[in-house]
């Protein structure tokens, strides 16, 4: 069953026309002739929403349910929705980032990161509008892990693999204090988000530890306190990167605002769907990887940006 958009625009002013056109456009509605559009049934109230301003401005709008006779008529409007010529068109972005990481050099890593943070939004939108997803999709946001996994690998060698899912022991705080951590060199997100956590909530007098980062297996030293590599004291644990199992394990995954951290350091880490800071957050974190060879200072700039988005309206519930 779907719901059934008539209309006829008003003739002026052309502002409205243009935020139907728009609305219609961004809701992924398909189109049965001029002025018939139709989405699922489920989102009657965009279209109702849609009828209202049309009808505000002197145009008329109706929605109906429309509901299929037989099988053939139920695959034709179907096909009205097919989003395959999208995805080819996403797919041919995709192939052209994967044909940079045989050509752009190391100093290139910001570069890459924010092409495919954007290809990351375009498949966000795209999956947005698209309401019969099926291998198209799926295909796309494969190819989208597996892009995030050959940057990783080129730029971050020693990313760590996710062990099985568990259940996650509550640790006290007071056992970790001064103590010594350890971590690959040259952090990115989680590693600069998980830093940042520790010193800020868990050990203030937190010293780090940078093991290099060439791709060879880490030896935790002696006395200190691993994270985000393989065989850390912390690092992935099934669909949780480091900062999640940190938080988790320190009882600080109840913050709404460490939540919606959690979600923007997962995306840039492993991927996953964007949130609107995604990008700017990014950026800056790149930036301030090509201003800072010294990871302590790298880290100390990185804890002033998480401090600003924790503090955030955004971040916070009203």
């Amino acid at each position: 069953m779907w719901a059934l958009l008539l209309t006829t625009l008003p003739t002026q002013p052309n502002a409205v026309r243009l935020r139907v056109w728009r609305a219609l456009k961004a809701a992924g509605c398909a189109s049965l002739r001029d002025g018939a559009y139709l989405l699922p049934e489920t989102h009657a109230a965009t279209l109702d929403a849609v009828a209202a301003e049309v009808s505000a401005h002197g145009g008329s709008a109706h929605v109906l349910l429309l509901a299929p006779r037989n099988d053939s008529q139920r695959d034709a409007v179907l096909r009205l929705f097919d989003r395959s010529e999208a995805y080819a068109a996403w797919g041919e972005a995709a192939l052209s980032l994967q044909a940079q990481l045989a050509t752009v050099a190391d100093a290139g890593e910001t570069a890459l990161r924010r092409s495919w943070q954007q290809l990351a939004e375009a498949l966000a939108s795209l999956q947005r509008t698209d309401h019969y997803p099926g291998t198209a999709a799926a295909q796309a946001q494969q190819s989208l892990a597996r892009l995030h996994q050959a940057i990783d690998a080129r730029c971050s060698r020693g990313e760590p693999g996710a062990a099985q899912a568990q259940a996650l022991p509550r640790l006290d705080r007071a056992d970790f204090q001064a103590r010594r951590w350890a971590t690959r060199a040259r952090p990115w997100a989680d590693r600069l988000a998980s830093a940042w956590l520790i010193r800020r909530f868990i050990d203030p007098q937190a010293r780090w530890i940078w093991l290099p980062d060439d791709g060879r297996p880490l030896r935790t030293p002696r006395g200190a306190v691993g994270f985000d590599y393989d065989g850390a004291r912390f690092s992935h644990v099934g669909p949780w990167v480091t900062f999640e199992v940190l938080a988790r394990q320190f009882g600080l995954d109840g913050d709404p605002a460490l939540q919606r951290l959690a979600q923007l350091v997962h995306g840039l880490d492993t991927g996953g769907l964007p949130l609107p800071e995604t990008a700017g957050l990014a950026a800056v974190l790149g930036g301030l990887r090509q201003l800072h060879t010294d990871d302590d200072a790298l880290v100390l700039a990185a804890a002033a940006v998480f401090d600003a988005l924790l503090a955030a309206p955004a971040s916070r519930p009203a």
